[in-house]
């Protein structure tokens, strides 16, 4: 009987036959866990991207104009959400802000529009970084907000949160109004 058993050992440790599926098995895991990875951020990559086309997009649209109503304000907003399409707009925040520096090198918000977000009140501060402003001169700032929720909540990396500042000085004249 040991004999027997010793024979049955010995035929299996030389059988070869399924070491490349016990190979695979162990390998597969990895190999997929790589490529939805690669995925993942590639479609992170690619909204990143559409965020920051949409913040440059909306600056510029709004530095066209000389006087932006309500409805022109609408229209860009929504321009917004059709730039990042096909991406889900929900986690989209923008706001849109003109901002200008006094003769007393006072910076102060002369009008702000948002969607997701808080809009600033008008008088107030706004953060615009040193030598973008002149005196008595105006900037358009457009922040643009997206949180990307991945598929690999379960590792501990749920989501991106990927935001996009942008300045764009008026074209058509030194302060763009709000009418």
């Amino acid at each position: 009987m040991i004999r027997a058993l010793k024979r049955g050992l010995k035929r299996l440790a030389g059988d070869r036959r399924g070491a490349s599926a016990v190979e695979f098995a162990l390998i597969a895991p990895f190999m997929i866990l790589l490529y939805l990875g690669a995925v993942e951020i590639s479609l992170a990559l690619s909204i990143d991207r559409k965020i920051t086309s949409a913040a440059s997009a909306l600056a510029d649209l709004v530095a066209q104009d000389d006087v932006i109503t309500d409805g022109e304000m609408a229209d860009i907003m929504t321009a917004g959400g059709v730039i990042i399409s096909p991406f889900d707009t929900g986690p989209l925040q923008v706001r849109i802000t003109s901002v200008l520096m006094n003769g007393s090198d006072e910076v102060r918000v002369q009008w702000s529009d948002a969607i997701g977000m808080t809009a600033y009140g008008e008088g107030g501060s706004a953060p615009v970084p040193a030598g973008v402003l002149q005196r008595n001169r105006s900037v358009i700032m457009v922040e643009v907000n997206y949180q990307y929720h991945t598929m690999f909540s379960e590792l501990g990396v749920s989501q991106f949160d990927i935001s996009e500042v942008f300045y764009l000085r008026p074209r058509q004249s030194i302060v763009v109004s709000r009418g």
